[in-house]
């Protein structure tokens, strides 16, 4: 994407602000037709790409993003049984984005990621049993259960993290982005973020070092409009995030989060631009989460109302509703995913609660490396 095209890009950001703000203040009777007919219109323009893919890779997203809200759902469930401790932050509602970005990558390739980390290491092909029982904090898990929710990690996958600290994996994956061009590979590096990371210093000196090295690292802003129990508007002067990138003279991109093919489309143009010319890209995706900031979160912040009307939008229902009308899904294949899933799910939990605690040396393990 040319730098002459950010600018209609921007625009687009305000107009979709300019209609979350019309969300808020309209009667829910208006609001809701309004979605329904956002709803309507994204559905069009999804069908018109889904001709240019592959029916198996169509299947494979759909199935992905079911697996991510299973698996969240199930998550839910275990850590109200008291099963999982600790912080748990759950992806339900921004599944497009994980499944819709890693789907245009190599399996070489980096992905980072904040603590909203499930969905992102399921998309990048981390076993469920691996990561329910790393929630678990059991011996079998990816970190050997001392790492938990936020901390999930496969090296073999190029999958490095989960990170607790806000922003903390911005300036991470800029590094790996400067390793890869150093040893001359054309890997790319995917590095997500909420859009209260932008907030942070190391952002703006991760991405003017990223443009000034030529680094091929693509940021991707999961905007869901929350950070933490604060909305946006009351946070950022600038809240259409993808106009930052031009302080920085980066290529920058508008997303609908709630549409996967949006998404991968947007960060398979980003990754050209990344494996050929060495150059970064900021994309703001703009989703919405269907949960709290996290399980222990009351979201006494936002109504019920507004969530409702969100999930007008769930970017499962949209896809999946395009993929019928366009013969590609029907009631039995979906069936079959939904089977396949439970399944996965179910196993997951078994392996969790299987899996041994671990031994009380661990403590003294993996704190310093030689």
């Amino acid at each position: 994407m040319s730098k002459q095209s950010t600018p209609s890009k921007s625009r687009a950001g305000a107009e979709e602000r300019s209609s979350t703000s019309v969300m808020e203040t309209a009667t829910p009777e208006a609001d809701t037709a309004e979605l329904q007919e956002q709803h309507q219109e994204k559905k069009k323009e999804q069908k018109s790409k889904i001709d240019e893919k592959e029916r198996d890779e169509l299947l494979r997203l759909l199935y992905q993003m079911i697996l991510i809200r299973r698996f969240e759902e199930k998550s839910a469930e275990s850590y109200s049984l008291g099963k999982i401790g600790g912080f748990c932050h759950l992806y339900i509602g921004q599944e497009a984005v994980a499944v819709g970005a890693i789907a245009a990558l190599r399996s070489d390739d980096y992905v980072l990621t904040s603590y909203r980390d499930h969905g992102h290491a399921l998309a990048k092909g981390m076993s469920p049993d691996e990561i329910m029982a790393e929630l678990y904090g059991k011996a079998g898990g990816c970190s050997a259960g001392k790492g938990g929710s936020m901390h999930l990690f496969d090296v073999n996958l190029n999958f490095l993290g989960g990170h607790a600290i806000v922003g903390g994996q911005i300036p991470l994956g800029t590094g790996i982005a400067f390793a890869t061009k150093y040893k001359g590979t054309d890997q790319v590096t995917l590095c997500f973020f909420g859009e209260a990371a932008v907030n942070q210093g190391a952002f703006h000196e991760s991405l003017n070092m990223a443009q000034l090295w030529k680094l091929p690292c693509i940021y991707i802003c999961e905007n869901n409009q929350y950070g933490m129990g604060t909305s946006l508007e009351r946070a950022m002067s600038l809240s259409d995030v993808s106009q930052k990138s031009c302080a920085y003279d980066i290529a920058g991109e508008f997303v609908d989060g709630m549409d996967v093919l949006a998404v991968r489309d947007a960060v398979a143009r980003a990754v050209e631009r990344g494996r050929k010319n060495n150059l970064p890209t900021l994309l703001e995706v703009r989703t919405y989460r269907f949960m709290g900031h996290s399980m222990s979160d009351p979201g006494n912040y936002r109504t019920r109302a507004e969530i409702e009307k969100h999930q007008e939008r769930d970017p499962i229902k949209l896809f999946t509703s395009s993929l019928m009308e366009k013969g590609i899904l029907d009631d039995k294949v979906l069936g079959e995913i939904e089977s396949r899933v439970r399944e996965e799910v179910e196993h997951a939990v078994r392996f969790a609660e299987e899996s041994p605690e671990p031994a009380p040396e661990e403590l003294y393990t993996d704190v310093y490396t030689d």
